[in-house]
């Protein structure tokens, strides 16, 4: 198992460095048990090791995960005092205790969507993160349209997020894909997410999808389809290997909105236009089949 495997699935776009920089080496103090658990470290009993791992963060977790097959079941369990102990030093009261990450029933999955949420750093100007992490909110500034990319992009495998509105849409609000090139602000109220080649989206007010600076057909394609009432939950389905973009309405399979995805690293993305708007994003992991 890499160390990227522990925090993602092994798929995005940080996984290669993660797993550089977990990979032990010939001079690294992780590798003299990395044939199984031959040393001391891999005999200790799994209620120390759990002592132990428990003060321990991420990055230090990734790497214990090499050191032999031991200490790699140790952690493989997503509930245990370890992840339990990182999530309530890494997450906010607010998000343990809300219903955000209702979705995720372990630790570790609540971990990785933290490590995947809406970027504080990769923005507009007019828009910040929530103290819980996962709530972008934009400001009211007039004659201006707002988004975030997540902190993490993916260039292969699959994967599932979950995104929904906390106030109003406004004239537009977009979700979607977006590589590190597209714009995340821009004058005017319009839709920001499908006005480049660089960013693909669906505006949720009048069900067009974007791309281009195109109108790629109305969706979901049926007749009359329902529009975005607030605090629904739409879950964004990203194949890499397909190269294919795909949409979820509860437990309603939307279909397929976009198809021959470029080889390249994206990002979840948003965009908003409403004052005081605010928008959730919950990386759920690789999506379930059927």
């Amino acid at each position: 198992m890499s160390a990227a495997a522990v925090v993602g699935g092994g798929s995005s776009c940080l996984g290669a460095a993660a797993a550089a920089a977990g990979c032990s080496s010939a001079g690294s103090p992780y590798s003299a048990s990395a044939g199984g658990g031959a040393g001391v470290a891999g005999r200790l009993p799994a209620r120390v090791l759990e002592h132990v791992f428990s003060y321990l963060e991420m990055l230090d977790l990734m790497r214990c995960s090499l050191v032999c097959w031991h200490w790699n079941n140790i952690l493989a369990d997503e509930n245990s005092e370890v992840w339990r102990s990182l999530s309530a030093r890494t997450l906010t009261d607010e998000a343990l205790r809300s219903d955000i990450l209702c979705n995720l029933p372990t630790y570790k999955g609540k971990l990785k969507a933290y490590q995947h949420a809406l970027s504080s750093h990769d923005c507009s100007r007019n828009v910040y993160v929530k103290k819980n992490g996962f709530t972008l909110h934009r400001n009211p500034i007039a004659q201006s349209t707002d988004g975030a990319r997540g902190k993490i992009g993916f260039s292969e495998g699959r994967h599932a997020w979950e995104i929904w509105w906390e106030g109003p849409l406004g004239t537009v609000a977009v979700i979607g894909i977006a590589t590190k090139r597209a714009s995340m602000q821009c004058q005017g109220y319009v839709a920001l997410l499908g006005s480049d080649d660089q960013s693909w989206g669906w505006n949720l007010v009048d069900n067009n999808l974007l791309h281009n600076g195109e109108v790629n057909g109305s969706f979901p394609q049926c007749n009359n389809a329902p529009k975005y009432q607030i605090g629904e939950r739409i879950r964004v389905i990203l194949d890499m290997d397909d190269k294919t973009l795909a949409f979820e309405r509860g437990f309603e399979f939307l279909g397929i909105a976009f198809r021959g995805l470029p080889k390249a690293c994206l990002f979840p993305a948003v965009s908003a236009v409403y004052g005081n708007t605010e928008v959730t994003m919950v990386y759920l992991g690789r999506p379930l089949d059927g």
